[in-house]
């Protein structure tokens, strides 16, 4: 009997995906313009944005992991990311280069280390979750700026989406306890420093990969990702527009208006939460078209909503990327949905002591802030040390914490031995 409802359960889900790609062929078809025009939006949002911004660091990460800057990094942090998130040492490094740089770097390293076999499938669940966020140029740049036309607001939505994403990953600790553990580092005997020099030059050695070869693999691989990234960004512009012509999106967008009237909630957001469910951008962009009516704190929390969420699109690039591995989509996709939430209602909580800071004070907002560098091939000189910096001030951030810690282990271990 149960092997007959599993049969039929995958039947029903492959007509579900069958009317569902019909359904959107016979849309293009029937709004031709509108799907061409879509898909050279979405191109044109995957050159002049995400490929200048996305590439250098998709090839910089590869190269650190040939060169066993991973491993350097699973010693110094591994007292840091294994009792907070229950994640390896290495983790760091994923979280680095994710905050720094954004959607969808997280999952691609994540994958990568479980390719190595750095971290267990539960490991990477955990770890994907909570890493894999949008970047500090985005929310400053592309929202604040672009968007609401006020760098300050970027430092809301900012803390909101980080301080949510430390939260998650400390809920996500707790996802399958008994699930497999990656063994700590062995311990030696000598500086933590020099053990993690010799497990980064242990781990480059057996790499065994020159220079030359190395940067051309990591090129070959990040314009693979690329290509794949940009796909999805150009089918997802394409959907996201032709939902609107065939009346979907305003039909999902008054079921939501009601669920916020019920809530006491603007229902003026409703058709930002329901564009931004497939791609933050344009989600944020209509939330900051609501009237001036609508208060900012709940324009600010739609938008902290929605970068957290992602949106379908990203989501498809996860789910691709880590197809390669055993790491499940599902948890994943449930960790969006509480990020979400969380980084709404933590926009709401701190909404009034932080909006009081940023708009009475000019110093709230660091000047290097309110020169955010033009997105695009034009402003590529600029976007590398900006975000570059983001990432080695997160790099540092994280190690000096390593170092702290293993110097008050030694301080206590030779206390009380």
């Amino acid at each position: 009997m149960r092997q007959t409802n599993t049969v039929l359960h995958s039947q029903l889900r492959s007509v579900g995906f069958g009317i569902v790609a019909l359904f959107l062929v016979l849309s293009m078809i029937l709004y031709p313009e509108q799907a061409f025009n879509s898909s050279l939006k979405g191109l044109k949002v995957w050159w002049d944005v995400v490929f200048p911004a996305l590439l250098p660091f998709f090839i910089a990460s590869e190269i650190l992991m040939g060169f066993g800057v991973v491993h350097f990094l699973g010693v110094l942090l591994e007292p840091l990311m294994r009792p907070l998130f229950r994640v390896p040492g290495a983790g760091g490094f994923v979280m680095a280069m994710g905050l720094a740089s954004g959607y969808p770097i997280g999952a691609k390293l994540t994958a990568r280390l479980r390719e190595q076999k750095l971290i267990s499938r539960t490991e990477g669940e955990r770890l994907v979750s909570f890493t894999n966020t949008a970047d500090p140029l985005f929310m400053f740049g592309a929202v604040a700026v672009g968007f609401f036309h006020d760098v300050g607001l970027g430092v809301a939505i900012a803390i909101a989406h980080y301080v949510s994403s430390f939260l998650l990953g400390l809920l996500m600790r707790f996802h399958e306890p008994a699930g497999p553990v990656t063994p700590p580092p062995e311990k030696e005997s000598g500086f933590f420093l020099w053990r993690a020099l010799k497990a980064m030059h242990k781990a480059r050695l057996e790499d065994g990969r020159s220079l030359g070869q190395l940067m051309g693999d990591a090129i070959t691989s990040s314009l693979n990702s690329l290509m794949l990234v940009g796909g999805f960004i150009i089918m997802f512009s394409v959907i996201i527009d032709v939902l609107g012509e065939v009346g979907i999106t305003g039909l999902l967008a008054t079921m939501i208006s009601g669920l916020f009237h019920w809530i006491q909630f603007p229902a003026e957001l409703a058709s930002s939460v329901i564009s931004g469910m497939f791609e933050i951008t344009l989600g944020a962009q209509i939330a900051s078209q609501a009237p001036p009516t609508v208060e900012m704190a709940y324009k600010i929390a739609i938008v902290g909503a929605i970068t957290a969420w992602s949106g379908f699109s990203v989501h498809a690039q996860v789910a691709s990327l880590l197809s390669k591995t055993d790491i499940r989509y599902t948890p994943y996709f449930v960790a969006r949905v509480i990020h979400g939430f969380l980084a709404g209602w933590v926009t709401l909580i701190l909404w009034k002591p932080i909006s009081q800071y940023i708009l009475t004070s000019d110093a709230a907002v660091p000047a290097f802030l309110r020169q955010i560098p033009d997105s695009g091939w034009i402003g590529f000189a600029e976007q590398l040390p900006w975000i570059g910096w983001k990432m080695a001030v997160v790099a540092f951030i994280l190690a000096g914490t390593g170092i702290l810690l293993h110097t008050f282990a030694a301080i206590r271990m030779k206390h009380f031995s």
